[in-house]
């Protein structure tokens, strides 16, 4: 099997489980996900995530897209409910996005594994907030594990499964930037696999269907599930001591381990590999082995807080370091109390949408009618940068619609009638068809306009395909959502498709004259992604090769 080198080498001969391989965290789960039988993988394309799927399809795994992370999460519920193994992946934000499914499922007994992968993005790398998705762990009460490099992104996979089977629950493997994207070396068959069951379906009301008869006993077994998990992590978890100075302690976990060890080699090091429910007991003697005993972690106090909590005495980082990636540097800096102020990282070149992008007409064309622009999650919102600054508002994906409205809703009609709602495609498909529902149901006295930006791919992302380019993950042709017939369907007479790119004057009369009626109007601006536009045109040419 033949992988493509921009991404990664990973040896041919399947048999060779002793093989070494240079793998990112994502490749490493991706591998450990085919390696172990896993039946289907799905999730929606969100950095730093995205990587783990589309290896585990090149493997030769089953893996697609789905519309967003809450139907991603739900098919794969529906995988383990046939007694197989399924991987859903997303990166932090997704997360908020299947929380709805993610809650419940915690209460149901699982007859095959349901691996979540949550890819974190502490420092924003790629990300509109800096959320610490351990907290999701605690909230919902489902296992998690922290792998802190490629090697035991692979092996907590393997674990992941392997707990999930055994009690039967939901598994979370939170990710980090620095882990899903460093390379480091793997070898594979340094655990057993145990076979995948033979799906089959059984009926079983109680522990399936959530009613409040049901789910009552459920959380009640789900909390006793969790304390023989807990039991087991202080006895058997995959947690690691690692002897050094009495003096200084060190509880810490994930990618902050790589850190610690560098900016502390000669301090005591427990790292924790499960981290709900926590090794309680094994922290307690640790922290009483040592002088001075502290919690190094990136993001949230979580940690900390559980140590706290549970009568163990550790130090915690000053506040200033909650915020972004930990290093070596600034590990040392945490242990030694400097508190002074941080170097400012050397300023890089401001990210710009492309020469010639499609995107760049749109703004141009907005900026110059004076527009309040509601936006979203994907390459245009860049256009809140200079030199257009057309785009007012930004939260998460598929809000520009309700924003939008709820701007022609409160203001005066003058400025009213200047809101425009800008998403891409894919956040289309991905939360912005309820937002258009809300526009039809719910309509301003003043009406709305929609512009829909068509490049035809999930772009920043790494060009994806989604649910309106009417391919696969593989960039197989399949079922297509046609925007301008759906928004017809709904209701919307003022349906409109053009090209930005094609005549700057006739795209700038359009969305004028959509200005100036009281009414609703959707705007579909398409144009292929420059970027994306080569690779479509084969995509297509193959896929018509294979119809005829």
């Amino acid at each position: 099997m033949q992988y493509s080198e921009t991404k990664g080498v990973i040896l041919d001969d399947l048999e060779q489980k002793q093989a070494l391989a240079l793998l990112s965290g994502d490749e490493a789960v991706a591998m450990a996900a085919f390696d172990s039988g896993v039946t289907l993988g799905t999730g929606y394309p969100g950095t730093p995530s995205t990587e783990i799927l589309e290896t585990f399809e090149t493997l030769g795994g089953k893996a697609q897209w789905s519309p967003n992370e809450k139907v991603a999460m739900e098919v794969a519920i529906g995988v383990a409910f046939s007694g197989a193994r399924a991987l859903v992946t997303m990166k932090h934000v997704g997360l908020n996005v299947a929380a709805d499914p993610l809650f419940t499922v915690a209460y149901i007994r699982l007859d095959g594994a349901l691996i979540i992968v949550s890819a974190d993005d502490p420092g924003m790398a790629s990300s509109q907030n800096e959320q610490d998705n351990r907290r999701y762990a605690l909230a919902a009460g489902v296992p998690m594990l922290e792998p802190s490099d490629s090697q035991e992104a692979y092996e907590f996979t393997l674990r992941a499964i392997e707990i999930s089977e055994r009690w039967q629950v939901p598994v979370l493997l939170r990710m980090t930037t620095r882990v899903c994207h460093s390379k480091t070396v793997v070898r594979r068959g340094t655990m057993a696999i145990p076979p995948p069951h033979s799906p089959h379906f059984e009926h079983d009301f109680p522990s399936r269907v959530m009613i409040p008869a049901y789910a009552k006993p459920a959380h009640r077994r789900l909390r006793k599930t969790l304390a023989e998990i807990a039991a087991w992590n202080d006895e058997a978890g995959p947690n690691e001591l690692i002897k050094g100075s009495s003096s200084l302690g060190i509880i810490t976990s994930g990618i902050a381990f790589q850190h610690v060890r560098e900016a502390a080699p000669q301090a005591s090091v427990l790292k924790l590999g499960m981290t709900y429910p926590l090794p309680l007991e094994r922290m307690r003697a640790f922290a009483a082995s040592v002088e001075r005993c502290i919690v190094i972690e990136e993001g949230d106090p979580y940690l900390v807080e559980a140590a706290r909590t549970a009568g163990i005495a550790v130090d915690a980082k000053p506040e200033m370091y909650r915020f972004g990636e930990l290093n070596s540097t600034r590990v040392r800096r945490i242990l030694n109390g400097d508190i002074s102020s941080e170097a400012k990282p050397v300023p890089g070149k401001p990210p710009a949408l492309c020469p010639g992008c499609p995107h760049r007409n749109v703004y141009t064309v907005l900026k110059d009618l004076g527009c309040i622009v509601a936006g979203d999650i994907g390459c245009y919102s860049l256009g809140v940068l200079p030199p257009f600054q057309a785009m007012d508002s930004l939260v998460c994906m598929g809000a520009a619609i309700g924003v939008g409205l709820g701007l022609r809703h409160s203001l005066p009609p003058a400025e009213a009638r200047r809101v425009v709602s800008v998403l891409g495609d894919s956040t289309f498909v991905h939360s912005g068809i309820t937002g258009l529902v809300e526009m039809v149901y719910n309509p301003p006295e003043s009406g709305h306009v929609l512009v829909i930006l068509d490049n035809g791919t999930t772009a920043m992302t790494g060009m994806q395909e989604h649910p309106g380019t009417g391919r696969t993950l593989n960039h197989a042709q399949t079922g297509k959502v046609i925007f301008e017939d759906l928004a017809r369907s709904l209701g919307v007479r003022n349906v409109y498709v053009i090209d930005p790119a094609q005549d700057l004057g006739k795209f700038q009369d359009l969305i004028q004259s959509c200005l100036d009626k009281k009414e609703l109007s959707v705007v579909i601006a398409r144009r292929d992604c420059l970027l994306a536009a080569r690779s479509i045109r084969e995509y297509e040419r193959c896929n018509e090769q294979q119809a005829d």
